[in-house]
């Protein structure tokens, strides 16, 4: 999506053999007790109880394997677009992207963000005597300086911004509105903009030519090599093309085609391949669901069938026809579309639909959890299982290309369920082998989203992060407590819990095998603020936990 979300544009998608000796790390972000389903707070009833051995009675039964299911968790699932505290937060990758790239210029940052901010060209990365490639610098070097990598947002329509109609504040926010490019008259698409094209045909510039009537993204390519070759980035291709005839009405009035995406993908891929085969693209950066079925209801849809399907397709005969893969990675955005309450959960900042959003993640793999939206009663009448289903595409379609979410956000960002939902979509991307993910801040200030991040990445404040290979664990009991678990390259473990209920529960943690620690640190994350706090140590067993889990909680342990 853009810069400015609202309901109107989410509703327009209606139609190793192990060591010996095992030194266990268990993370538990820890929410304190949450408002009740009608607002109200306080203790609920946590059901019965179950015998767990010599755990005890217990509430829910974990039981972790860390010699099975094990794989590596791609480092680059940790993202965020932006408004992330990047010292903090300590995101994987950072992206570039959103509405105003598509019609960025790079060699004078001039830029458009269509409806998202008012149609109108503008300075928000830089103005007039700029340095070129302003948009993507600051994250670029912010990448080299932390040693992570970064997505950047070329455009592949047929024209981008050449003015700087105001000025802006220095990049501190977007500009004030001063005007619909289209006031300019009828030949505004002249006047306003120009063209945009993927190869320059001609030797490559640093300096490039600002008034030459062309924009080249060989060229950008090129010129970003030059300056940050030591950064690993990756080149996205424009971005949600389904929705370019609304957010972008004003240089691609018309609905995209099934034909022209395609073309538009095989000529951009291929011409910044031609630049540096190794560079990494993602394509075709949908925006959601129906643009996988069909691109938003395409003309020529009913002739190709399902979009992803053919998509995947092209793009592996034209790896065949260039002699090189084109496209590496599947990029898709998810907002999910169920609803509490008749709530859209990404709809809402707050704890509004608290209990759907804590369940939604399900449907990213659980074949028998059918949420309320308009995808499974509309759609599919059937669960999404959209995990399961987007690996069998690529398999069958397109061997070899990785699934990236570059755009992704589960709402409640001011209440600890957009923290649980968070740290549970990336328990998953982990789990179940998702490559790149990005998270896009919808509002201005979402911290427990952040928060949801730095389970994962930055737990203790120190760095403290999720384990690379991805271990068994499975609850008895997947409506309330769900969990991750993960082996660090040195042998320990780390075990992420997440209490979506409101009863404070009593978890028992079957380690399945002798414990070489007697007691582990703990961290919390109050509901009341998303702030990570050290409290009490947890005293272990011989082979395993026995841990206390607030209501909607994430929750930490460090065996010591």
């Amino acid at each position: 999506m853009g810069e400015c979300r609202g309901v109107n544009v989410f509703r327009r998608v209606q139609t190793d053999p192990m060591q010996r000796r095992l030194t266990v790390t268990t993370v538990l972000l820890l929410a304190g007790c949450a408002a009740t389903p009608d607002g109200s707070s306080g203790r609920i009833d946590a059901g019965p109880t179950i015998d767990a051995g010599e755990l005890g009675q217990v509430n829910v039964v974990v039981t972790v394997d860390v010699t099975t299911a094990r794989h590596p968790i791609s480092p680059l699932i940790y993202g965020y677009n932006g408004g992330s505290d990047t010292a903090t937060d300590r995101p994987s990758i950072v992206r570039v992207g959103g509405n105003r790239l598509t019609a960025y210029n790079w060699e004078n940052n001039a830029s458009n963000a269509g409806t998202d901010w008012c149609n109108q060209n503008d300075a928000t990365f830089g103005g007039p005597g700029s340095s070129p490639a302003g948009a993507f610098s600051a994250t670029l070097l912010d990448a080299r300086a932390r040693g992570t990598a970064a997505i950047v947002t070329v455009p592949i329509g047929d024209y981008v911004a050449v003015d700087h109609d105001d000025l802006g504040d220095g990049g501190a926010g977007p500009p004030a509105c001063v005007g619909d490019v289209q006031n300019s008259g009828a030949g505004y698409l002249t006047s306003r903009f120009v063209g945009n094209h993927p190869r320059k045909g001609s030797a490559f510039s640093l300096t490039p030519n600002a008034s030459d009537g062309a924009v080249y993204q060989d060229e950008l390519l090129n010129y970003l090599l030059n300056g940050y070759a030591d950064v690993p980035f990756f080149v996205s291709l424009d971005n949600e093309p389904d929705l370019w005839s609304s957010t972008h009405v004003r240089i691609h009035p018309t609905p995209v085609t099934y034909a022209e995406l395609v073309t538009r993908n095989l000529d951009y891929a291929d011409a910044l391949k031609d630049v540096s085969a190794s560079t990494k693209t993602l394509g075709f950066v949908s925006f959601g669901y129906s643009g996988y079925m069909n691109l938003q209801n395409a003309a020529d849809s009913s002739a190709h069938g399902e979009f992803l399907s053919y998509y995947l397709d092209q793009m592996s005969a034209g790896a065949t026809a260039t002699g090189h893969r084109l496209i590496d990675y599947l990029d898709l955005h998810w907002y999910p579309e169920a609803k509490g309450g008749g709530v859209r959960i990404s709809s809402v900042n707050d704890g509004t639909a608290a209990d759907a959003r804590v369940q939604a993640p399900r449907s990213l793999w659980d074949d028998t959890y059918e949420e309320d939206s308009w995808i499974v009663t509309d759609a599919l009448n059937a669960p999404i299982d959209l995990l399961p289903f987007l690996k069998g595409r690529i398999a069958s379609h397109y061997p070899g290309t990785g699934l990236a979410f570059t755009e992704w956000n589960y709402g409640g960002g001011n209440h600890v369920s957009g923290a649980i939902a968070t740290a549970d979509v990336l328990g998953i991307f982990g789990r179940e082998g998702v490559d790149i993910a990005t998270i896009w801040q919808l509002r201005s200030s979402e911290p427990f989203t952040r928060a949801g991040l730095r389970v994962f990445t930055n737990f203790d404040g120190a760095g403290g992060a999720f384990g690379t290979t991805s271990v068994a664990a499975s609850t008895s009991d997947v409506e309330r407590v769900t969990a991750y678990a993960s082996q660090r390259a040195n042998g320990e473990i780390v075990i992420v819990l997440l209490n979506k209920s409101h009863a404070a529960l009593t978890a028992g943690v079957d380690l399945g095998i002798a414990a070489t620690f007697t007691k582990a640190s703990r961290y919390l994350l109050d509901g009341d603020a998303a702030t990570i706090t050290h409290e009490a140590d947890v005293t272990a067993t011989a082979h395993g936990l026995r841990v206390s889990l607030p209501a909607f909680s994430v929750t930490v342990l460090v065996p010591n």
